[in-house]
């Protein structure tokens, strides 16, 4: 680990979330000042709160669709660098609030690039979209950046949305102003501690194992690429960094998606959480609505191995490891979970500094 961020200035949108809340705490380690802007928790005992990161890093509480208050928080952070983690993150959610998921969505976008036009101070910005934002042809096939955008559902064509407004912005509105530059990037299905959304199966599992219930899945055989929360991450680092030092070479999409073979069916992850937790059952229950999911999601990552040396190091095993570990603290010893999430922060980091392959945490 270098000192980039040592000192650095830095806005974090939607850092109350889960992903926002990992990189909120590890910009924080890092010795960066973070500004975080987002809407208020909506779940109590979420990662946000669980770890106490009201008193780590300064968290303001607004909404990027208002741009006044997305322009002052810019303003008053004097950010150099800006990760934009806001977003309505859930696919079924859309189906329900179809309007609301565009706007946030996408006009979040617009109003975090319109701000980051007025504010001299930034160098570098990263743009988080999905995994979702491809034409999924519900093959086994593994998605390249180049690879045509699209999406069925709200969710996904907002992501595919925000990939045109951000490149329409680097090609256009910033092509003259050599001082910023921005990338978007694509991660794959992220799990980890302190996640605790309704229709994601690692919260649902958790909420299901820890009662003593039996976990009803509704698509058991749809292949997801798989992955911990801080493998993408340590990518958004990475470019976000190259972005501040060498500018415009490092910007349009990035893939930062798991190893070959960690794109597994969720009942394949069921049994592996079942297995980590100790016990557990599972059962089908077919969906009675007509939301399309499609049955295969990859990414090529390609790019990102070879452009910027990243790659994941985490097993999908070790990942669920890490994963259930978490929950378990954040049950048993709930004062403990921000020593706990700094541990396994820390062991990750250990592993960055290993040879670059995948590697296990087996001692």
């Amino acid at each position: 680990m270098n000192d980039f961020w040592r000192g650095r200035r830095v806005l974090l949108t939607g850092h109350t979330g889960f992903k926002g809340g990992w990189l909120a705490l590890w910009l924080s380690e890092l010795g960066a000042r973070v500004y975080g802007l987002a809407l208020a928790p909506e779940i109590p005992n979420g990662f946000f709160n669980a770890c106490g990161l009201e008193q780590v890093i300064q968290s303001s509480i607004g909404d990027v669709r208002d741009a006044s208050i997305v322009r002052r928080a810019l303003e008053m952070s004097e950010a150099e660098v800006v990760f934009h983690l806001a977003a309505q993150p859930l696919v079924r959610r859309s189906y329900r609030e179809p309007a609301e998921t565009f706007e946030i969505n996408v006009m979040g976008a617009v109003n975090v690039l319109e701000a980051i036009r007025g504010c001299p101070s930034v160098r570098s910005a990263v743009i988080v979209t999905s995994d979702k934002c491809y034409e999924n042809q519900s093959s086994p096939k593994r998605y390249r950046e180049d690879d045509r955008l699209g999406g069925s559902d709200p969710y996904s064509a907002s992501k595919a949305c925000v990939e045109l407004v951000t490149h329409s912005y680097a090609r256009s509105l910033f092509a003259d102003d050599s001082r910023v530059a921005v990338a978007t990037v694509r991660a794959g299905n992220v799990i980890g501690g302190g996640d605790l959304s309704a229709d994601r199966i690692v919260p649902d599992a958790v909420r299901a194992l820890s009662r003593n219930e039996t976990l009803t899945v509704r698509n058991p055989g749809t292949v997801r690429p798989w992955q911990h929360v801080l493998e993408p991450l340590w990518g958004y680092l990475l470019l976000a960094e190259r972005l501040y030092i060498d500018g415009r070479p490092w910007s349009g999409a990035w893939n930062f998606g798991p190893a070959d073979g960690d794109g597994v069916s969720v009942a394949e992850l069921v049994e592996m959480l079942i297995q980590e937790w100790g016990e557990g059952s599972w059962r089908i229950e077919p969906s009675s609505d007509s939301m399309h999911e499609s049955p295969h999601l990859g990414l090529d990552s390609q790019r990102a191995q070879m452009r910027l040396s990243w790659q994941p190091r985490l097993k999908l095993r070790e990942a669920v490891r890490l994963t259930i570990e978490w929950y378990r603290e954040a049950l048993s010893h709930p004062s403990r979970v921000y020593e706990l999430t700094v541990r396994q922060l820390g062991l990750y980091e250990e592993l960055l500094r290993a040879p670059a392959a995948v590697v296990s945490l087996e001692r």
